[in-house]
């Protein structure tokens, strides 16, 4: 350290649960209005600049790195909805996209291409992002939506990071954006057929999108109607138009359970329907397809189901694809003649298209770890399916399947600069043994010929809840680690979907360690087969990564050298412990209820990072937050940081925080590789990889 680190002031705030009294002495810094929550974030960010000032050289050098690699300008696969193709550009020196469309050509039917990213002929712009960004320093949008007719855009947008946007409406003929100005809306709107009519979605206090609203273009919003309003806290809700725009949806789901409302989407004044009433523990999705609805579900099928049910009169569900375990049904997109289910064996994601007339068959892919997942398929007519497909060493690549013959032709991948060849890279999959004999995947790539001699620095990445799946994922950033000899890894750790739905299950409520020791179990596992030694693996993760990444951190220090904590959930507890926060009702049903359950109670605090830090010291931290995070608040990694200070103060740790910016950080993405370059520079500093 090159100063002196701040020392948070000591307030001591009580609280009692179960019989259980703790001091919680930071607890002040939740308040973001108090004046010495905002200077005691500010000295942090200074100190940390001060302390990591010596590897401004080495930052600058990684953020060159990531833009000589990146092709500044570039344009997006353009995808057919209706008469136009709809597609992005990115212009050099311009921070955020370009929204674009063309007319469709009489007689095409491959997308356009173009030169170096250069404008399509004919193109017109429907949304600049930089010119929306223009004098703020946060910009984000939330919805961007086409009407059916191709007339109106619904698009919203969102200044400060907090994710409550503000919804607007434009005419695309004209250019003229409406009165029409509708504040804290949520992701998420669907157009009626009339295009006039517009659903939408609002949030509560506790930012949970309950509401479903009707607009009329050109209306006052303060005579919307509410379609649909939620009123358990356990539930949030969704609405979209079906890809064959015949229904409006409204899906209505916790963590645990699921229920869907309809309404045809030509008579957008008609009250919502009920696909199927919620049964507790059952959760189901819908999608349309002809003269049925199309229900993925796990009523007695634990890695779900396929089955449909009349759109006259939804009823009996009937078995179109039998559950089978270990094969984990993610999702059905349906068009006219074919449907393709997105599913996930063996730790890999895949795709099988089944027509309705002809025999099914998967997607086949020859790398041995990558993930592949359907891209935008707006239209109902089509013989033609996009995917997305990206290994460890494979940029990500678009391509448009023919679902008649299983055909690929590769549309775009994503071009890297500088000579990058695939072929001086390698990718391996290992097996590490928990504590309780389960054996859990762990993903690497590495430059090819990286000896298995214990002196290879390792960046082990891991999430684990929510059944999200930390699937190969290709990042031009990641090269300035691998090209340095740097091991990336990828702990795929109980808690999250790689291996079904009873991985996730083995890995939340009152199983929640077995993600912290699986990690830890990774860690030592790529140490004893002569990957690593324990000093030269930092451990990175974000959000419920964060939590993973401070537990690991009091649980097993030796096994580490160095922690990366992005937006960290660090003081789980406390903000379980607390309805009025955003999420945490919605999160018991993840974590359980430590209000009204003991046994919760004392298993989250022996397991929350924020309350179990010791004495002991810690190798190096690295926390980064952001002021304005709706989904995991500023103040837990703020206090985490505070008490480290205190109780350890051997440790060195670094707190920063964007002050301008919610949960996924910076918006222009030369903010986002500066914030990278900034992480991966003290990386390679902790590992001696610089």
């Amino acid at each position: 350290m090159t100063d002196t680190a701040p020392t948070a002031k000591r307030v001591p705030h009580e609280r009692t649960f179960h019989g259980d009294t703790v001091i919680d002495e930071y607890h002040w810094l939740a308040d973001k209005s108090d004046p010495d929550t905002v200077a005691y974030l500010r000295a942090e960010n200074a100190h940390t600049e001060a302390a990591a000032a010596g590897l401004a050289g080495l930052r600058e050098t990684v953020f060159g790195e990531i833009k000589a690699r990146t092709q500044e300008t570039d344009l997006s696969v353009p995808m057919r909805k209706g008469g136009h193709w709809y597609y992005n550009r990115m212009v050099e020196g311009k921070q955020y996209g370009i929204h674009c469309r063309v007319t469709v050509r009489p007689g095409e039917t491959d997308p356009p291409s173009t030169v170096d990213g250069a404008p399509l002929p004919g193109e017109e712009i429907l949304l600049d992002g930089n010119e929306l960004a223009e004098g703020h320093e946060f910009f984000a949008l939330g919805t961007f939506d086409v009407s059916p007719d191709g007339r109106w855009l619904a698009y919203s947008t969102d200044f400060a990071g907090d994710e409550r946007f503000t919804l607007h409406v434009k005419d695309l003929s004209t250019g003229e954006v409406l009165a029409d100005e509708i504040p804290d809306t949520h992701y998420g709107s669907a157009w009626a057929l009339d295009a006039s009519t517009l659903f939408y979605l609002t949030v509560d206090d506790a930012w949970r999108p309950y509401r479903v609203w009707r607009h009329v273009v050109g209306t006052a919003p303060d005579t919307d109607a509410i379609v649909y309003e939620e009123p358990d806290e356990r539930f949030w809700v969704g609405v979209q138009l079906t890809r064959s725009e015949r229904f409006i949806l409204v899906d209505v789901h916790s963590k645990l359970t699921s229920e869907v409302h309809y309404l045809p989407a030509d008579r957008p004044l008609d009250p919502l329907a009920v696909v199927a009433p919620r049964r507790q523990g059952v959760e189901y999705a819908v999608e349309h397809h002809g003269h049925r609805f199309l229900i993925l579900h796990n009523d007695g099928a634990l890695d779900f189901a396929l089955s449909y049910t009349s759109v006259d009169s939804p009823g009996e569900w009937n078995t179109l694809i039998e559950h089978q375990p270990g094969t984990r049904l993610m999702g059905v997109d349906a068009f006219e003649r074919y449907l393709v289910v997105s599913l996930r064996r063996d730790g890999l994601t895949g795709l099988r298209v089944v027509p309705l007339a002809g025999e099914e068959y998967d997607i086949d892919f020859p790398e041995p770890l990558y993930a592949v997942g359907a891209d935008q398929n707006p239209e109902y007519q089509t013989d033609s399916f996009r995917l997305h497909y990206v290994s460890l060493v494979t940029p990500d690549s678009v391509y448009d399947c023919d679902l008649a013959t299983g055909r690929l032709t590769l549309r775009k991948r994503r071009p890297v600069l500088g000579g990058y060849d695939p072929a001086q890279y390698e990718q391996h999959r290992e097996w590490a043994l928990a504590d309780d004999g389960t054996r859990v995947p762990v993903s690497l790539v590495c430059r090819r010929g990286t000896a298995r001699d214990g002196t290879a620095p390792v960046v082990l990445y891991g999430y684990g809840s929510y059944e999200n799946s930390i699937d190969p994922w290709f990042s031009i950033p990641r090269l300035s680690l691998v090209d340095r000899g740097v091991v990336f890894a990828i702990a795929h750790v109980r808690g999250g979907g790689e291996l079904g739905r009873a991985w996730y299950e083995r890995g939340k409520l009152l199983a929640k360690k077995n993600t912290f020791t699986d990690f830890v179990a990774c860690a030592r596992h790529l140490v004893k087969v002569g990957w690593t030694a324990p000093e030269r693996v930092v451990a990175r993760g974000g959000s419920a990564g964060g939590l993973l990444v401070g537990a690991v951190a009091n649980l097993a220090p030796d096994a580490f050298g160095g922690f990366v904590a992005e937006v960290p959930f660090v003081d789980a507890l406390n903000t379980i412990l607390d309805p009025s926060l955003p999420l945490t009702v919605t999160e018991w049903e993840e974590w359980g209820n430590p209000l009204d359950d003991p046994e919760v109670y004392g298993y989250m605090k022996s397991y929350s990072p924020y309350e179990n830090v010791a004495a002991h010291p810690y190798p190096p931290i690295l926390a980064v937050t952001s002021l304005n995070d709706t989904r995991v608040l500023y103040h837990e990694p703020a206090k985490w940081v505070a008490r480290l200070r205190v109780t350890s103060p051997a440790t060195p740790v670094l707190l920063k925080t964007e002050m301008e910016a919610g949960h996924g950080g910076p918006s222009g993405r030369y903010d986002v590789w500066r914030e990278e370059a900034f992480v991966l520079a003290w990386v390679l500093d902790r590992l001696g990889a610089a």
